[in-house]
């Protein structure tokens, strides 16, 4: 049973087609990596997921409950949006840190808000903040940051505020982690040790979704690929099949722009 059904997905702007009919599943433990060039709407899918934007058509299910229906007003009510969220984790490109937070404070932030709408919070308040502190603490431990919990992001490199973003996202325990190009914002020498943090991710079986310009890390992290090109898919597979045996004449004018280079 997939643990996320995407079906006939469809988003315009104004009158701009962003996303044409988008269908595909994931399972548990599954990792996607979308690829394509800039403008095909890879982005644009991942904010539909996560109901940053609202689909024109479409269903969205995780764990068999359809969290969108387009043709279901139930499902469109604002109230509900927030936990709607929760099933998915989003790691943007350029962090989005709270400066005036720390790196334990940044990670913690969301769960404790969250944790404020128990019924027994005031009861348990310090024991449940000490539960949030210490989860927040091997989270930051498992990114490699225990000895820059208590820096702020200015005191920190660009890919250790990244390493905060995915424990912050992964605080909140999702079913579903997204990533948008979480390395286009980062220095080339900086890149590695993000991407080392999502492949030990993946080894661990954490779902993913992973929109990337890195090929030859979509290539080995991925158990499936996507490649999107004007608001459709393409072509997906297996990433044996996608970056060794493309069907497709535009998938494969798009892989041979990265033969050679650093990024394949």
């Amino acid at each position: 049973m997939p643990i996320l059904e995407v079906e006939h997905i469809c988003k315009s702007f104004h009158q701009t087609e962003v996303l044409k009919d988008i269908s595909f599943s994931l399972e548990k433990g599954q990792a996607v990596s979308i690829i394509g060039s800039s403008g095909s709407g890879k982005t644009t899918l991942l904010r539909c997921l996560n109901f940053l934007e609202t689909p024109d058509q479409g269903i969205i299910r995780v764990n068999s409950e359809t969290l969108f229906d387009a043709n279901d007003p139930s499902t469109r009510i604002e109230s509900a949006i927030r936990k709607k969220r929760l099933h998915f984790g989003l790691v943007f490109q350029s962090f989005h840190l709270f400066p005036q937070y720390t790196a334990l404070e940044n990670t913690m932030l969301a769960t404790e808000l969250l944790a404020k709408e128990r019924p027994d919070y005031k009861a348990k308040k310090k024991d449940i903040h000490e539960e949030i502190r210490a989860q927040a603490e091997a989270l930051l431990a498992q990114m490699g940051l225990e000895n820059r919990m208590d820096n702020y992001p200015h005191q920190l490199s660009g890919g250790q505020c990244q390493r905060v973003a995915i424990a912050r996202a992964l605080a909140l325990k999702p079913d579903i982690l997204c990533f948008d190009e979480p390395t286009s914002a980062l220095d080339p020498e900086l890149t590695g040790e993000v991407l080392r943090v999502i492949r030990n991710l993946a080894d661990g079986n954490t779902t993913m979704v992973i929109v990337t310009h890195e090929m030859a890390f979509a290539r080995d992290v991925a158990n499936h690929i996507i490649f999107m090109d004007d608001g459709v898919i393409v072509e997906q597979g297996a990433p044996s099949q996608i970056f060794g045996h493309p069907a497709e004449e535009r998938t494969r004018q798009f892989l041979s722009g990265y033969m050679g280079t650093g990024h394949f």
